[in-house]
């Protein structure tokens, strides 16, 4: 007894020394961003920290070590989640990138507002709780960087997408143009001509949004709530790290500063067994499976009747048992191997040796998903980044790519053909599975490490780079162009000015002589 007394007694001695209170606010009302703080804050959880969730969803199975509070955004952010349940996104999917901005604004202002005006978030602002660091989620929400201030801590960003403007300009990152294209554009990282053209005015269309719109209004909103974190400068914050959700197997190479790691993949869990009734569905599956989903926003049912019926007829046509996640109880016309479900356990199907393909809308989990098992995808992109996703998923030899506002019978059943037939493409998603898996340590477990690094140095102020010190016309040397240009006309105007008095001399001294 006296030495499990003397181990509980190490072992809290431990934790104390180790163990932090660590803010995670996640605010946005869509199910793939919960599952990606979610799956952070128990990851820190597990670790042995003590993690408050802010978010619009409350976690039904939250971890029983008492480490983990929920707090539940609700009101604005719940009428909000509901409002955009009732939007046809495969409409909004149409709308002109450029003016894509406008919309981004919105939601970044919803969300950011909504957050400070919960009153679960007040009471947790009034309860005089203290900790150790914040971690936000960013993703057009600069405003809630403001809490590290509040709470006088380091700040951590989490970016659900791969390295981003919205990130970028935090911590100085070079994102050039010339061959990393926007996230709201279709190009791989080899532009021609006019497509790097077009990139550049996405690029200046965003800086200027971000500049005169977007992040007046997120100061505006922090200064109403927390006025003495924010001066005339903006908000008094310095961001210490970015997590990123993405990683080399699923994106471009590209530049990153020292405070920015790659994590992507980290909310993937290890395959559990099927419900028995999808487990035989699948083992009885002589000639494979195709599983089929839109995500968690999409509500398939809001295709048009032309799309439906392309892909139902194609879908029928294959040997191969389809499971099609649907919203609804019934899908007319359903074909005999096609089986429905409002949900199914992607990760663990997609983990089934007999699943040859993923039909899927190009989001960045699922893709993240299906690169982790290996499985070839086509993608139906719609909106924001699933069109990139799926530009890199063609690029990457693992997938095709077709319009969902433009499928046909004959489009759908080729790409399925080729798809399922050409070993190819599962070869090639097996390689970047490959990729994913070949990590010195697990992400989960590298994010966990960075965040109590972070803690541990104060912020790690060694990792900020100079280029965070600079003014923009400094940054990108304008100040020495000017000063180039400034010399290089004083040159010109002198010589102009010598050759002139010299000409005009000799043609005085020619005038004198003939007279």
């Amino acid at each position: 007894m006296k030495s499990l007394y003397l181990l509980i007694v190490l072992l809290q001695m431990t934790c104390f020394g180790n163990c932090f209170n660590i803010l995670v606010v996640f605010p946005m009302p869509a199910p793939s961003h919960f599952i990606l703080g979610n799956a952070l804050a128990r990851g820190l959880t597990e670790a042995g920290h003590d993690v408050t969730m802010v978010s619009p969803y409350e976690d039904k199975n939250p971890p029983n070590n008492g480490k983990y509070s929920n707090i539940v955004l609700e009101g604005n952010t719940q009428a909000q989640s509901s409002a955009h349940r009732k939007i046809n996104l495969f409409k909004f999917g149409k709308v002109n990138p450029f003016l894509n901005m406008k919309s981004m604004n919105y939601i970044g202002k919803s969300a950011t507002n909504s957050t400070f005006a919960s009153d679960n978030f007040k009471k947790l602002l009034e309860s005089g709780k203290k900790f150790d660091l914040v971690i936000v989620e960013l993703f057009v929400d600069a405003g809630l960087g403001v809490l590290a201030c509040h709470y006088q801590t380091p700040l951590v960003v989490f970016s659900t997408l791969s390295s981003n403007y919205w990130v970028n300009s935090l911590v100085g990152n070079p994102s050039p143009s010339s061959y990393i294209p926007d996230l709201f554009l279709t190009y791989s990282s080899s532009m021609n001509m006019w497509q790097r053209f077009v990139n550049l005015l996405m690029y200046l269309a965003k800086d200027l949004n971000h500049r005169f719109s977007f992040l007046p209004t997120q100061i505006e909103l922090a200064r109403k709530h927390f006025p003495k974190c924010v001066d005339d400068n903006g908000l008094i914050t310095n961001v210490s790290l970015v997590l990123l959700n993405a990683h080399e197997s699923i994106n471009d190479p590209v530049p990153y500063v020292p405070n920015m790691v790659n994590i992507g993949g980290y909310h993937v869990n290890p395959p559990k067994s099927l419900p028995k009734d999808l487990q035989e569905f699948c083992d009885s599956a002589k000639d494979g499976v195709v599983y089929f989903s839109m995500g968690s926003n999409l509500k398939p049912s809001d295709m048009s009747q032309d799309s439906k019926q392309a892909l139902l007829s194609a879908l029928g046509k294959l040997k191969q048992k389809v499971l099609w996640k649907w919203d609804e109880d019934h899908l007319p016309g359903k074909p005999e191997n096609v089986r429905i479900a409002k949900w199914f356990p992607q990760q663990d199907i997609l983990a089934h040796p007999n699943v040859k393909l993923f039909i899927t809308h190009g989001g960045l989990l699922s893709t993240i998903e299906t690169i982790y098992y290996g499985v070839p995808v086509l993608a139906l992109p719609v909106y924001g980044d699933q069109r990139i996703n799926s530009a890199k998923a063609v690029a990457g030899g693992y997938a095709l790519s077709l319009s969902i506002s433009e499928l046909t019978e004959k489009d759908v059943s080729e790409a399925l053909y080729e798809l399922l037939n050409n070993p190819k493409y599962r070869e090639n998603a097996k390689k970047r599975s490959a990729i994913m898996h070949d990590r010195k340590v697990k992400p989960m477990d590298l994010a966990t490490y960075w965040i109590e690094y972070i803690i541990r140095h104060k912020g790690a102020p060694h990792l900020r780079v100079a280029a965070l010190n600079l003014t923009w016309y400094q940054y990108y040397m304008v100040d020495i162009l000017l000063l180039l240009l400034c010399i290089g006309a004083s040159f010109l105007l002198t010589a102009y000015f010598i050759f002139r008095n010299l000409f005009c001399s000799r043609r005085t001294d020619s005038k004198l002589k003939k007279n």
